[in-house]
């Protein structure tokens, strides 16, 4: 089998982070529930995930927020708007798990331009005046750091500065850019980073951070038991408690451990030039046939969004998988990013740290005789 489907999640997974996954199931307890032995291991564990995260993405250990995935951190933190009067600004580029709870919330959306035709500081500069254009009775902005399909990635250093110099909250999707794209919290005046284990940190799936800015507090979207001042009837004041309600699972979080140890072995530049030469080397080798349509086609970044012409993108999936190829096909859970690629559906080949140049040789192969 050859996969493709890294943007999904990545596979497989380093050995380190199965056997981590089964050691906690052997070993641990729940981490503050009891001052026993395993459960000292579980909260040792969770600790270590904390700090590991916190290192990989310049945050304190404290403000590293365990969650169900990156929607779930999205959710928590889009939940600010109760509280902030104002529009959501959103890029062009987002995914549903932006989409639909910035539009669950009631405040007004503006859509800012993310110029994908674009590329460089033409492009920032595009979309730092597209902010600006919109800003004006705004909260916060909300943006994917990168597309989950397509190459490009935005500047969130000069959306981060823009954001501060307008007291805006800046929200940040994180999901197809940690653990590829180098990422700094502060550096980057992001106050909220939403993460999930299974993608580019390379950890299991049910897992995933939330990563707060220094002097960022959210409204609480969970509450019950966190193993802190118990009496009290409402969530403890300071993270990361107050937001993590209820059992952690700690079995995922030791594999979430064991998967940024793997980034930051190999280091998200590293990863990231591997993706990209894949990328690349794909790209020439569509453009070359045809009847084939590449979207986005400047950027870098290790996804590949692609139409045969006359076969529907489902079609061309399912004829891959035959050959023992996974893709996948459709709109990706994103249907305002497809709208502005002029899409209204494709497939998309998404590389991962353990993709070969043998492997997209394969797929060219089988490419050229659909």
């Amino acid at each position: 089998m050859i996969y493709f489907d890294n943007a999904a999640t990545t596979f497989p997974k380093p050995q380190s982070v199965v056997r981590a996954v089964t050691d906690s199931l052997r070993r641990d307890g729940n981490s503050g529930r009891g001052g026993h032995a395993l459960a000292m291991c579980a909260a040792n564990e969770i600790f270590a995930a904390r700090s590991a995260a916190a290192e990989l993405f310049g945050a304190a250990p404290e403000r590293v927020i365990i969650t169900s995935g990156a929607t779930h951190s999205l959710n928590i933190a889009i939940a600010e708007s109760r509280v902030r009067d104002g529009a959501i600004l959103i890029s062009n580029l987002e995914h549903n798990s932006v989409l639909r709870p910035a539009r669950a919330s009631g405040r007004e959306i503006r859509v800012f331009d993310s110029f994908v035709q674009l590329n460089g500081e033409e492009r920032c500069g595009m979309i730092l005046a597209s902010l600006d254009s919109l800003a004006d009775g705004a909260s916060m902005v909300i943006t994917t750091a990168a597309s989950n399909i397509c190459g490009a990635s935005m500047p969130l250093y000069e959306i981060g500065r823009f954001c501060r110099e307008r007291g805006l909250l800046f929200i940040v999707d994180g999901a197809q850019a940690g653990g590829v794209y180098d990422i700094d919290i502060v550096r980057d005046n992001i106050d909220v980073l939403c993460l999930p284990a299974h993608k580019g940190l390379y950890g299991p799936m049910g897992c995933g951070l939330m990563i707060l800015g220094e002097d960022v507090t959210l409204p609480t979207l969970m509450l019950g038991g966190s193993g802190v001042d118990s009496r009290s009837p409402t969530m403890p004041e300071l993270p990361p408690e107050r937001y993590e309600a209820g059992t952690l699972p700690t079995p995922l979080v030791a594999g979430l451990r064991r998967g940024i140890e793997f980034v930051r072995k190999r280091t998200p530049a590293s990863i990231l030039a591997h993706e990209e030469k894949l990328s690349r080397g794909l790209k020439s080798a569509l453009s070359e046939m045809k009847h084939v349509r590449v979207y986005a086609p400047k950027h870098g970044g290790g996804i590949v969004l692609f139409n045969i012409d006359g076969i529907a993108a489902e079609d061309v999936a399912e004829q891959l998988d035959r050959h023992g190829i996974c893709v996948r096909a459709g709109l990706h859970c994103a249907p305002l990013a497809h709208d502005t690629l002029g899409s209204s559906g494709a497939v998309r080949v998404s590389f991962g740290a353990y993709n070969t140049e043998k492997e997209v040789v394969e797929l060219c192969r089988v490419l050229k005789q659909l």
